[in-house]
């Protein structure tokens, strides 16, 4: 017993790594938060913890998946289904970025540099759990069908998720919207796109190319060790 959980932990060692440290990061953003809601008496910023529980719906739909697809006889049951449910709720990842805005309506019975670092926390975690769900999802598609198919998923991703982010934060749609009114959304989004408006053009591109500049490099900084050197002889 002892020695299979040895080998299970050994094997598992960095994925388990990861959880962890997305784990601790989550729990000692919430105890910030908490320590501002005891020190201030306000339960100002509480949305902070619904959005990043909801980033870590996308994180567990990757993390199941890509387990899952190991055998190939799922592959093709378990790909389209949760990819769909995976796509609605990534864009709540990246989503805390735009809470920084709410720095503007200060708050007086705290310094702002408190407020400041808890964001980065949320904000951050909420990032890289969306960071890491992508790439578990890029790499299912990059083992079934090709390395360039998968980088095209990721841009399709980064073009997707930076819509979703603009309707969650300016439109005020969520994910739970494209499962009770699936009709309406759509219906709008065609008026919309028919019509975009300078903001929606400006807030999409700028935020589709920032998530995805950070996604590429931090797939390339993951990917800086295994490169090795070439041996000359003579």
């Amino acid at each position: 017993m002892y020695q299979r959980l040895l080998a299970y932990f050994s094997h598992n060692k960095y994925r388990l790594m990861m959880f962890a440290l997305l784990a601790g990061a989550t729990i000692f953003s919430v105890t910030i938060w908490r320590v501002r809601s005891d020190f201030s008496g306000s339960g100002r910023y509480a949305f902070l913890i619904w959005n990043l529980f909801l980033a870590w719906i996308p994180f567990i739909i990757a993390y199941f998946t890509y387990t899952m697809t190991l055998n190939r006889k799922w592959i093709y049951v378990v790909i389209p289904i949760a990819a769909f449910f995976w796509l609605i709720f990534f864009p709540n990842a990246p989503y805390i970025l735009t809470d920084f805005q709410h720095l503007a309506n200060r708050s007086p019975e705290l310094p702002i540099w408190y407020d400041v670092m808890m964001l980065i926390w949320f904000a951050f975690t909420g990032l890289l759990l969306g960071m890491v769900s992508l790439f578990l999802m890029q790499e299912i598609i990059r083992r079934e069908f090709g390395r360039w198919v998968g980088w095209g998923f990721v841009a399709l991703v980064a073009a997707l998720s930076s819509t979703g982010v603009y309707m969650g934060r300016f439109l005020r749609w969520n994910s739970w919207d494209i499962l009770s009114n699936p009709t309406g959304i759509a219906l709008y989004s065609f008026a919309r796109a028919q019509n975009p408006s300078l903001q929606s053009i400006g807030f999409i591109g700028i935020f589709g190319a920032f998530f995805l500049f950070l996604y590429v490099t931090l797939y390339t900084f993951g990917h800086l060790l295994l490169e090795r050197p070439v041996n000359k002889s003579g």
